[in-house]
């Protein structure tokens, strides 16, 4: 496990996973807002992106959270060795998103781009919660599974699911 990418929903969990992975295994994390975004919150060029993706994916070992650009994205898939595939209901991964919000309004979330709006970034959450059943679907998952004859796939379809993962995880590293 030395290039991880982890992927799913707006309101997932895919920071927290991610950063407890990153503290359990010592491999650098990517936020995948930190490359999309500059410090003051706009997007960054594409050609950038491109070349700071292109830079993370050759590297010896990586985790990125995120989706960003779908081309981005499906180069990912393919470089990783682990895919971890966090796919809670739609319902929850609306309450965190709002209750991300909420708690943002008085507290910048950790990894928040500088300079983002809480609430623009929420409503882009919402937007991309509801057009993600085109996405994230029967199909995706269908090849995902595929990709499991080559690397470790995990899909994680509640929080109590990927708290006991992440323990699971957690114990595997320190034997």
């Amino acid at each position: 496990m030395k290039k991880i990418a982890v992927f799913g929903k707006p309101g997932s969990g895919k920071s927290t996973l991610s950063k407890q992975l990153a503290v359990a295994t010592g491999i650098p994390l990517y936020p995948l807002d930190s490359i999309v975004f500059k410090a003051d919150g706009s997007l960054e060029e594409r050609t950038v992106f491109d070349q700071k993706h292109r830079d993370i994916l050759v590297s010896e070992s990586w985790i990125i959270d995120g989706l960003g650009p779908v081309e981005a994205f499906k180069q990912r898939l393919e470089v990783a060795d682990t895919l971890i595939y966090i796919d809670l209901p739609y319902w929850l991964s609306y309450w965190l998103v709002t209750k991300r919000m909420l708690k943002g309004l008085f507290i910048k979330p950790e990894g928040w781009p500088e300079g983002s709006s809480i609430v623009q970034g929420t409503l882009q959450s919402y937007k991309f919660l509801k057009l993600s059943r085109q996405f994230w679907n029967e199909s995706f998952e269908q090849r995902l599974n595929a990709m499991a004859a080559t690397k470790s796939v995990y899909i994680i379809r509640s929080l109590s699911e990927m708290s006991q993962w992440i323990e699971q995880f957690k114990d595997n590293c320190s034997t």
